[in-house]
């Protein structure tokens, strides 16, 4: 069956969402955050598009920007292969890191702008990463809090909102507002515990160190890692396994 042609937005503006394959980690250490920034930051200069927020997540990443003289599925090619080819070339991995089709929800007007805006700089918070706002280190939070990135554009979210308290109270406001994707909490487990867990398990670090086991170990610990009380969803996101696998391996 054929893909379904993206929805265009008429305002040019995208929520994308890029996931680990798999929901894999994507990020091990503060070194693969900080070269994603930087290829992002290269692609933009690249591509003239407009960052209003980005949010690096350990298995996902949230972006909310305008498109420039390239097309999304161009920026995206770009930015993918950049970083895929990096992380392999490091962790001693081949193979895909992201998901086939990233995500890319069209931004039409003012007032989804401002709650994507928003969602986005909350999502840690909403994972139970940080109590409020401002304790993550890998989100365009900073810029709008007055300590500018150099990455993302403020201007326009400045404009919508009278004043830059009030936009900084915006973004902070307890809200309802509901995402794309679960949360990286489960069942008070955290993503950072989990690997914590894993590397008591099985020795393993990351999930390019995983990916190197037999597969018969792979089965036998991630149904350890069950057993420890990790949801089939995060088992996945930090081994790589698929959660179909997972879930045949916690069966046996």
């Amino acid at each position: 069956m054929p893909r379904r042609p993206r929805e265009k937005s008429s305002t040019d503006t995208y929520h994308v969402i890029l996931r680990g394959v798999n929901k894999q980690v994507i990020f091990e250490d503060d070194e693969d955050y900080r070269k994603i920034l930087f290829i992002l930051k290269d692609c933009k200069d690249t591509c003239e598009f407009e960052l209003y927020a980005y949010c690096l997540m350990s298995n996902h990443i949230h972006l909310l920007l305008r498109t420039g003289k390239e097309p999304l599925g161009e920026v995206f090619k770009r930015f993918e292969c950049r970083y895929v080819y990096w992380y392999n070339s490091k962790y001693e991995r081949s193979g895909h890191l992201f998901q086939n089709r990233f995500i890319s929800v069209p931004v039409q007007n003012e007032r989804a702008f401002l709650a994507v805006l928003r969602y986005i700089i909350q999502n840690p918070m909403k994972a139970g990463l940080e109590d409020a706002p401002g304790h993550y280190p890998w989100s365009s939070f900073f810029s709008y809090a007055g300590i500018p990135d150099h990455l993302t554009d403020t201007d326009l979210a400045c404009h919508l909102v009278p004043s830059a308290d009030e936009l900084l109270s915006f973004l902070c406001q307890k809200n309802d507002d509901t995402g794309l994707e679960e949360t990286l909490a489960c069942h008070g487990v955290t993503d950072e515990n989990a690997k914590i867990i894993m590397h008591s398990v099985t020795g393993c670090t990351s999930v390019a160190e995983f990916q190197k086991l037999e597969k018969s170990m792979q089965k036998e610990y991630a149904a350890s890692l069950k057993k420890r009380h990790l949801s089939l969803n995060q088992i996945a996101r930090i081994t790589g396994m698929s959660k179909t696998s997972v879930y045949r391996a916690a069966k046996t």
